[in-house]
């Protein structure tokens, strides 16, 4: 049996009136997970307010919680790749490992690098102190990350301004930017490097006493979301005047149509025909676009409803994995005007994202991105990333005295 499905906050995050309990509030058979959602009962009659319990059902997606455990080694090497290029001659000494990660992780890290001796070769020994610096072998590949970095430039333009068109104001808070920085794939002094570089895009301005990234020019172009941009590709997206064309939704959920998305329901979960014939008015319904100022809304129109999925969909797709830690995902709640109860709209649609706790942080994967446990497309960043980490080959030991 695999563990309970636990929402762990290492943030201050809020999903409304959401409560994970790890006792008597959850319950497990399988891939199958029921927890009870809190909603506060009217008062009136005799019975009196108060809370009652409500049972949700959510079915896990092991394959995506797989995913999660296969990056933990590629992340320690990268790790340790990073530090050892940071040092002034490319060579760390093993000693010094703990200044950096940590007396706990450096213990993580010791092991990498007995575990890769292809990767990280260490020297030392006598009178010279052990150190640690990459093989040639590793040196070479290393060589490759800045033609895969300015690559990446473009791109990181291109979904910084998207973040920003999404938001009611075209401004964000320069630390949610931060904080969401290695999902999208930004270097870490972006505000340095990249943003002075584009100056008729991007500004830093103070506002109520906090530094903003504000979008200085919009582009229309830009404002096509990842959904259509696949539907476009996949020549699914059916033309204007086929708009009244009769098109019925499949078992699996999907239906072709400008409004649809793609979904893929999780093992276990079997949609009688009922809940499909609803499902497919939910998906021939049309909604705005995630790049129209949500303030134009009303939050109780169906419609509206259907756009926070959107909004959702079309952050998740900015970021290298195509997956955002539930804490980054509620960080954005003011600048996009998300639903106090997101959890609750991330649950009723686990067709089209998927929640999981592996990890030391509660993750949300947009299912569509993702083939078994494999991400589908990859940024030449990640492209770079795998090449490298391939370098580890078999296990073997590297001694470390």
């Amino acid at each position: 049996m695999s563990k309970p499905f636990l929402y762990r906050r290492r943030s201050s995050i809020s999903f409304g009136l959401i409560q994970f309990r790890r006792t008597s509030m959850c319950e497990e058979s399988e891939n199958l997970v029921l927890f009870q959602v809190r909603h506060k009962s009217g008062g009136g009659g005799g019975g009196g307010g108060g809370w009652r319990p409500k049972k949700k059902v959510y079915h896990r997606v092991d394959e995506l919680d797989k995913a999660i455990d296969l990056k933990k080694k590629p992340n320690l090497i990268l790790q340790l790749k990073s530090i050892i290029q940071a040092q002034k001659h490319g060579t760390l000494l093993l000693r010094d490992l703990e200044k950096h990660v940590g007396f706990v992780h450096k213990w993580n890290l010791m092991a990498a690098i007995e575990k890769y001796p292809s990767i990280f070769y260490v020297g030392g020994g006598n009178r010279e102190p052990p150190f640690v610096t990459l093989t040639e072998k590793a040196k070479n590949i290393a060589t490759e990350e800045g033609e895969a970095t300015e690559s990446m430039e473009p791109i990181l333009v291109k979904n910084l301004r998207k973040l920003l068109m999404m938001s009611v104001d075209c401004r964000v808070p320069l630390e949610k930017v931060e904080f969401i920085q290695p999902a999208m794939g930004l270097p870490q002094d972006f505000k340095t490097t990249l943003i002075p570089k584009y100056p008729e895009i991007f500004s830093l301005k103070v506002i109520n006493g906090k530094v903003h990234l504000v979008l200085e020019n919009w582009d229309s172009s830009l404002a096509i979301t990842a959904r259509e941009d696949r539907l476009l590709r996949e020549g699914v997206l059916e033309p204007i005047g086929d708009r009244g064309k009769k098109v019925r939704i499949t078992k699996d959920g999907n239906l072709l149509g400008r409004n649809a998305f793609k979904v893929s329901f999780p093992p276990g979960f079997r949609p009688n025909a009922s809940y499909l014939e609803e499902f497919e008015k939910w998906q021939k319904m049309e909604f705005p676009s995630p790049y129209l100022n949500a303030r134009r809304f009303d939050a109780a129109d169906p419609k509206a409803r259907k756009r926070v999925v959107a909004v959702l969909h079309e952050l998740i797709s900015l970021t290298m994995e195509k997956r955002v830690t539930c804490a980054q995902l509620d960080a954005f709640h003011s600048e996009y005007l998300l639903p106090s109860r997101l959890i609750l709209c991330l649950i009723k649609h686990q067709g089209i994202f998927n929640i999981t706790n592996k990890g030391a942080r509660g993750t949300v994967f947009l299912k569509e991105a993702y083939a078994g446990s494999n991400l589908i497309e990859k940024c030449p960043l990640m492209l770079f990333h795998d090449r490298f980490v391939a370098l580890c080959g078999r296990r073997e030991a590297n001694p470390i005295s």
